[in-house]
């Protein structure tokens, strides 16, 4: 699965894609994490299979989510806490539960 993380220049959500891909490998899945800036995540969507929106962009959601929609991607916004997410275990729950969920969010 690829997974775009998104934050406002893409330096903080590359802590948390490198953290999701160690723990996905270490679960032996295999997903592809990678960071993208907010003004390149249009361009970027089309590569997608789940994106992870930072906290910090609550306020673009919307928006995200009309972009994402058109290729039929869900989006998910991490916690306020996501960058304590040493190991990135729970982030890979994140993405479990929204995969598993109907409706492709977490709870």
């Amino acid at each position: 699965m690829r997974i775009l993380v998104v934050c406002g220049a893409g330096a903080s959500s590359t802590f948390v894609a490198q953290r999701l891909r160690r723990a996905a490998a270490r679960a032996g899945l295999d997903h592809d994490a990678a960071a993208v800036s907010r003004s390149a995540l249009p361009q970027r969507l089309g590569e997608a299979q789940l994106v992870l929106i930072g906290p910090h962009l609550t306020d673009a959601v919307d928006g995200i989510r009309t972009d994402a929609a058109a290729y039929d991607v869900p989006v998910i916004v991490l916690p306020d806490d996501v960058f304590s997410d040493r190991d990135g275990a729970r982030t890979l729950r994140l993405v479990t539960d929204a995969v598993s969920s109907p409706d492709g969010r977490s709870a």
